[in-house]
């Protein structure tokens, strides 16, 4: 049996696995996941896209939003190539847009496209609509661990391979507030709260904390959408899949402190499901805003 690794390695893993290399002019590699299985996780290709992007921005100029499309699913094992063009460069703003690929029978096939805006820091008008929601705080919660844990002893006839995949460590800390997606079977208010941070000290890299804000936005997210119907993609009960996913970030955060993710889901319909999430720090700044549409449908029994 092998050995659970800490929290440090399980953090050092995600940044090496959001560490995209040069494999030519305005070309980056992005490692895939040690051991991963089935389709690649939406936030990792966000993530390694981002970091594409930031790799050929401007000098200067830090990301402020991304706004990216799943084209197709992504397969855990093959490397993903991210190809970039140079689309604007002005005094203010510059512009760069990325296209994720991998190799499929011998052709390259695009699996996302994401456009990202960067701009030079500068002085501006200033406010804060978004306000700090009363909700128990991170260490008066269990972690989601202990939750997927009682879950997956009360399911006893699933396959080794799903409750591997269920319980494997993961380098992003997650506490839940209220019942998610997975956690609850009776309809309930399509909003949730969560907390999150990464399991581990992150390098002082403002452009590795944004990449992990990125990859962390994709949880939870579309499961809100579920909410309103009592349904859940873990149980069975639905077929999901993300279709676009934009983030505009506020402010400067770390991702190895906690960051409290409000997640809400105003519509679905026409087997889509539309979802909002802010991200404030624990003092109540709003440091990034995220939207998604994605696939939800009732799976045919």
């Amino acid at each position: 049996m092998s050995e659970t690794p800490s929290p440090e390695q399980l953090v050092a893993n995600l940044v090496r696995l959001l560490t995209v290399e040069p494999s030519g002019a305005d070309n980056y590699v992005g490692r895939p996941q040690p051991g991963g299985v089935g389709r690649v996780f939406g936030g990792q290709v966000i993530a390694q896209a981002l970091q594409a992007a930031q790799l050929a921005a401007p000098e200067g100029m830090t990301a402020h939003s991304l706004h990216a499309y799943f084209l197709r699913g992504g397969t855990e094992g093959p490397a993903i190539d991210y190809a970039i063009a140079r689309d604007f460069d002005g005094r203010s703003f510059a512009n760069r847009r990325v296209v994720a690929s991998q190799l499929e029978d011998g052709a390259s096939r695009p699996i996302l496209n994401l456009t990202a805006s960067f701009q030079r820091p500068e002085e501006g008008l200033e406010h804060q609509a978004c306000t700090m929601p009363d909700v128990t705080q991170p260490e008066d919660l269990k972690s989601d661990m202990d939750q997927r844990q009682k879950m997956v002893a009360a399911m006893p006839n699933l396959d080794d391979d799903h409750r591997a995949l269920i319980l494997r460590p993961r380098p992003i800390e997650t506490r839940t507030v209220d019942r998610l997606h997975w956690m609850n079977s009776e309809p309930r208010e399509p909003r949730a709260h969560s907390w999150f941070r990464a399991a581990a000290a992150l390098p002082d890299d403002p452009a590795i904390h944004r990449a992990v804000i990125a990859y962390a936005s994709d949880y939870t997210l579309l499961g809100t959408a579920a909410l309103p119907h009592g349904l859940s993609w873990m149980r069975g009960e639905m077929n999901g899949a993300s279709l676009d996913h934009a983030i505009w970030f506020h402010r400067p955060a770390r991702a190895d402190e906690w960051l409290l993710y409000v997640t809400d889901s105003p519509w679905s319909g026409g087997g889509r499901g539309f979802n909002r999430g802010s991200i404030l720090t624990r003092e109540g700044t709003l440091v990034a805003s995220v939207a998604q549409e994605g696939v939800i449908r009732r799976r045919k029994r």
